[in-house]
């Protein structure tokens, strides 16, 4: 795989989840979203696609109390035919090594990750009981093996329509409970942004 490292240039309703469709960049909106984790001006969405799977976590020490700590989620992201379009998963950074989320299209094999730059749990958007919904940047894209590069264009990441996903409300209090694991179901869409096209001169 080849990796290819991106530095971004910044450009200076509660609804559960519908199928987003994976097609192209002109008929795919996002939906309404808080403004703070809008994508900025000069980038457009050029994939979309629901993800359907769980956001894992497992009970940590925390000083002297306990906690549910998040280890990345697992999912299978699909099209608006609902055929699978990507695979959802945390996987180390190229370079730094450091856990991030990953995501990898389904043909070609090509890779993003992507590193969380704004959450929102604005009860106007999200509902209680929901995940936040996030914007990401793409910190490393990378080839498939035979040179796939259908997500080497991302520059951002959405996550937007979360349903479920949040860490139990009890059963890490103990130190009997020290390592187990809580597989919570979740759904999401995601929507994947690229640069637009500059315009004919």
């Amino acid at each position: 795989m080849k990796i290819i490292t991106r530095t971004l240039m910044l450009t200076a309703a509660l609804a559960l989840p519908h199928p987003a469709a994976a097609q192209g960049p002109a008929s795919i909106v996002p939906p309404p979203m808080p403004g703070d984790i809008e994508v900025d001006p000069g980038f457009v969405p050029f994939l979309a696609a629901h993800a359907i799977g769980t956001q894992n976590y497992m009970c940590v020490a925390s000083g002297a109390t306990f906690r549910w700590a998040p280890f990345g989620p697992q999912a299978t992201l699909f099209n608006a035919s609902s055929e699978q379009a990507l695979t959802h998963f945390l996987s180390a950074i190229p370079y730094s090594l450091l856990p991030g989320p990953a995501w990898q299209h389904s043909r070609d094999s090509s890779i993003v990750w992507g590193e969380v730059d704004r959450t929102s749990t604005d009860s106007s958007y999200v509902a209680p009981d929901a995940i936040p919904w996030l914007r990401l940047t793409a910190a490393v894209v990378g080839e498939g093996p035979t040179g796939g590069d259908k997500m080497l264009a991302t520059r951002f990441i959405q996550r937007l329509n979360t349903v479920g996903g949040k860490a139990p409300a009890d059963g890490c209090s103990q130190t009997s409970d020290i390592q187990k694991r809580a597989l919570v179901p979740y759904e999401a869409d995601y929507y994947f942004y690229k640069q637009q096209p500059a315009g004919p001169h």
